[in-house]
C-alpha cells in the first residue's frame, strides 16, 4: 500500500470526528462572533456594528492586558516546571512524574479552593508560620494575581510534564545512547538530543495550557480581584447579567479571548511545522 493511500485512508477515518467537532465548535464560535457584531441581537433589528466592543471601553483593554499577563507568566512557569519534572523522570526518579499524573486528575475548581485554603491571609500556611496578624503577603485577591498564576502553573505544569515525559520515554533512550557512544557528555546530550526531542511536545502542551488559561473562569473568579477582571470572568459576568443588553458585550469579550487563543495556536503551529518531527 502506497504512502498516499495510507494518508488518504487515515484522513477518511478521522473525518467524521473532525466534521462533528467543526460543526459544534464552529457553530458556537460563529454565533458568538455574529452576536458581538450585532448581527444576531436578542431584540431589535440586526445590523453590523462594533458597539458591543466600544461599550466596554478601556475595561476591555485592561482585561486583555491582564489575561495575557496571567496566561504568559503561568504558561512559562508551567513549561519550565513541567520540563524539569519530565527530565527528572528520565534519570530514573519517577516520583515527581507520578505526582504530576495524579495532579492532572484534580479539577481546577478544587485546585483553586485548595490554593485559597493554603495561601489566604487566614489560610493554613499563614497559620503555620504565625503570620495571621496582618503580616502575611496578600496572595489571594492581591494586586498581582499571585494565587491565580500559582494555581495555573501548578496544574498546567503537571499536564506539560505528563505530555513531555511520555514523549521522551518512547524516543530519547536510543538517541541518547548513540550520542553517549559517540563521546557526547551529559550536557551535550541534553542540549543536542533531549531538548530537541522534547521541543515539539513542549510547544504543543504549552499552547494547550495557554488556551485553557485564557478561557478558564473559576480560578480567576475564586482567587483573583473583582477589578480588573480577565476576559473569561468579564464574559461570564456580562452573559449572566439580568440586563439582556449586555449579551453582545459578553460575546465581544469572548471573541477577543478566542482571537488570542487562535493567535497563540497559530504561532505554536508555525514552530511545530519547522520541527523535524512534523517533517
Amino acid at each position: 500500500m502506497s504512502a498516499a493511500t495510507k494518508s488518504w485512508r487515515s484522513t477518511v477515518g478521522v473525518l467524521p470526528a473532525v466534521l462533528l467537532v467543526a460543526v459544534v465548535v464552529g457553530g458556537g464560535l460563529g454565533t458568538v462572533v455574529l452576536q458581538s457584531l450585532g448581527l444576531m441581537p436578542l431584540v431589535g433589528t440586526p445590523g453590523l456594528s462594533v458597539d458591543a466592543y466600544s461599550a466596554l471601553g478601556d475595561d476591555l483593554w485592561r482585561s486583555v492586558a491582564l489575561t495575557l499577563s496571567i496566561a504568559v507568566v503561568s504558561t512559562a512557569l508551567a513549561a519550565v516546571i513541567g520540563l524539569a519534572v519530565a527530565l527528572t523522570a528520565l534519570s530514573g526518579r519517577r516520583t515527581a512524574l507520578v505526582a504530576a499524573g495524579l495532579t492532572v486528575t484534580v479539577p481546577h475548581l478544587i485546585g483553586a479552593a485548595a490554593m485559597a485554603l493554603l495561601l489566604a491571609d487566614s489560610g493554613m500556611l499563614a497559620r503555620v508560620l504565625g503570620a495571621t496578624d496582618g503580616g502575611w503577603l496578600q496572595i489571594v485577591g492581591g494586586p498581582w494575581w499571585i494565587a491565580v498564576v500559582l494555581e495555573y502553573a501548578w496544574k498546567e505544569s503537571a499536564f506539560v510534564a505528563v505530555v513531555v515525559g511520555g514523549t521522551l520515554a518512547t524516543r530519547v533512550a536510543a538517541y541518547d545512547e548513540s550520542a553517549a557512544t559517540l563521546g557526547a557528555g551529559r550536557w551535550a546530550r541534553l542540549r543536542l538530543v533531549t531538548l530537541p526531542l522534547a521541543r515539539p511536545a513542549l510547544i504543543a502542551s504549552s499552547a494547550i495550557a495557554f488556551a485553557y488559561t485564557v478561557g478558564s473562569y473559576e480560578v480567576a473568579r475564586i482567587l483573583g480581584r473583582p477589578f480588573p477582571e480577565p476576559l473569561s470572568v468579564m464574559a461570564i459576568r456580562l452573559f449572566t447579567s439580568i440586563d439582556l443588553a449586555t449579551r453582545p458585550q459578553a460575546a465581544a469579550a469572548a471573541t477577543i479571548a478566542v482571537a488570542l487563543t487562535i493567535a497563540v495556536a497559530g504561532v505554536a503551529l508555525h514552530f511545530l511545522r519547522r520541527s523535524a518531527v512534523w517533517r
